[in-house]
């Protein structure tokens, strides 16, 4: 990180006395998998922004105005069976929201680039035949003439220029740790789709992971699209469905001592299984839209502080409701790897339209301290990183680009 300004930023730090997260007595988490139909919009939403990012400054010499987080799925029909199945009628994939058109006078081909990256990320549904399953509708529309206002002129391209401006009065939420609770949600489903996936092709990507804590007794409630061709009967999807079971146990006892219990599909019968052609449920009945899923940290967290704005897509030069909620996270980590004595944190930031980026309302970090510890000093370290971050605030922006954060 590099040194603070000389702005004065209204950053707040306070210690509260609360209960540990680890030791109430209920805890609930929640993650969407990367074929689950909200997620699907996320990434399409988020791989749609950095595809124009990247055409904008190779075209243009700079970032354009453009959000593009409003991706809406309405589920197709199928009929899976076992070792086969057809998709009767295709996803229908509608890519709305913002796009800067014209510039200086020559046109930017946005819909047919935001189609290839839909169809492109589609293909994260290894199943998924995104010529014949799909289709995709652009209908992103021109950016608002005040908001481009805004935008304009404030890009930063190194050295001293002038700092965006934030086009939203909105805030960002972040925490750390993670508990051991969340831990389990999010890395079953990462290693499900990093390792088990390859040993059971039968597994699909659209999978969800329910987590419940009830004092020392985690029960994870797993789904998953099995991939119907790759299921012979229904013996066969009984067995894969044990070794999913035994996977996902085996990963969360990773994370904790505590007794897990792993339930996976449970809405199953002799008669009626969790099959699907593609892997996803967005073949048959299950719609989708951006920012309904996962919050930026990859997980859904009723018990801790979270904001309900939905990062993907977003432009990541000045749109401060998804900068600001990454930047709380990597703030939020950051403190709690590296301040002695913190045993949790939540950060809160806020932005004002039209105020400089690196300079928010306030930015406040409540902690959590452990037992013994020096305040003053606490204090002044989670200020530092805090305003330090702030004041780098612009490596946000490209870290989005290449892709190197988590947003959804």
């Amino acid at each position: 990180m590099g040194e603070g300004t000389s702005i004065k930023r209204n950053i707040k730090v306070a210690f509260v006395n609360r209960e540990p997260i680890e030791q109430q007595e209920i805890e609930m988490v929640e993650r969407k998998g990367l074929g689950h139909p909200d997620s699907l919009c996320d990434g399409i939403a988020e791989a749609v922004s950095v595809v124009l990012c990247n055409e904008y400054r190779k075209k243009c010499g700079m970032i354009l105005h453009h959000n593009t987080d409003k991706v809406q799925l309405v589920a197709g029909r199928s009929n899976p069976w076992y070792g086969g199945g057809e998709v009767i009628s295709p996803i229908y994939i509608v890519l709305g929201g913002r796009a800067t058109r014209v510039f200086e006078g020559e046109e930017i081909p946005v819909d047919i680039m935001a189609a290839h990256a839909a169809k492109d990320y589609l293909k994260n549904v290894r199943n998924l035949d995104v010529n014949r399953h799909v289709i995709v509708d652009s209908r992103l529309g021109k950016g608002s003439s005040d908001l481009i206002e805004v935008f304009k002129g404030k890009r930063i391209e190194g050295g001293d220029p002038e700092m965006p401006m934030a086009n939203d009065t909105s805030f960002g939420v972040g925490h750390a740790p993670f508990s051991e609770t969340e831990s389990i949600a999010f890395n079953v489903e990462h290693r499900v789709m990093a390792e088990f996936r390859n040993k059971e092709k039968a597994i699909g990507e659209d999978m969800k992971v329910m987590a419940l804590r009830e004092k020392d007794r985690i029960t994870l409630t797993v789904g998953d699209a099995f991939v119907s061709k790759y299921v012979d009967d229904y013996a066969h999807y009984e067995a894969a469905k044990h070794r999913l079971k035994e996977f996902v146990t085996g990963v969360a006892e990773e994370y904790t001592s505590r007794e897990v219990h792993t339930l996976v599909n449970m809405a199953d019968a002799p008669t009626s299984v969790y099959i699907t052609v593609t892997g996803t449920s967005a073949e048959m009945g299950d719609d989708g839209a951006a920012g309904r899923g996962n919050r930026c940290n990859g997980l859904i967290t009723p018990g801790r502080p979270i904001s309900m704005e939905g990062a993907s897509g977003k432009n990541p030069v000045n749109h401060t409701g998804k900068i600001y909620n990454l930047l709380a996270n990597k703030i939020a980590n950051e403190i709690a790897e590296n301040v002695d004595g913190v045993q949790e944190v939540s950060i809160k930031l806020l932005s004002e339209i039209g105020r400089r980026i690196d300079d928010p309302k306030v930015a406040t970090a409540q902690i959590l301290s452990k037992s013994a510890v020096n305040r003053e000093v606490v204090e002044t370290k989670v200020k530092r990183i805090t305003d330090e971050w702030l004041s780098n605030i612009a490596e946000i922006t490209e870290m989005v680009i290449r892709g190197e954060l988590r947003i959804f």
